[in-house]
């Protein structure tokens, strides 16, 4: 795979990365509403397991969010370090 395929391969990637935050935060909201909701109705099954599973998709949101930036960090090392190779023509 030449260098030009590679950075646009990672910047593939990073799209994908960002659609995955997004739908982790749209879940983690969808759980917090659920929660709220639940505030009125006092249902224990409700009040048992959601704090558990709110928790933990916000560690995958937080998790997701780190490898985000580390591989933007990755890609943007990339493409300074390739810059000969991307400039050229074929």
């Amino acid at each position: 795979m030449d260098p030009k395929q590679r950075l646009a391969l990672m910047d593939k990637i990073i799209r994908e990365l960002d659609d995955l935050k997004n739908s982790q935060t749209s879940v983690l909201k969808k759980i917090a509403q659920i929660e709220a909701d639940n505030i009125n109705l006092e249902a224990g099954i409700l009040s048992d397991g959601l704090p558990d599973l709110h928790e933990e998709v916000d560690h995958g949101l937080q998790k997701v969010s780190e490898l985000h930036e580390q591989f933007t960090e990755f890609r943007n090392k990339y493409e300074i370090d390739n810059q000969k190779f991307l400039t050229e023509t074929q």
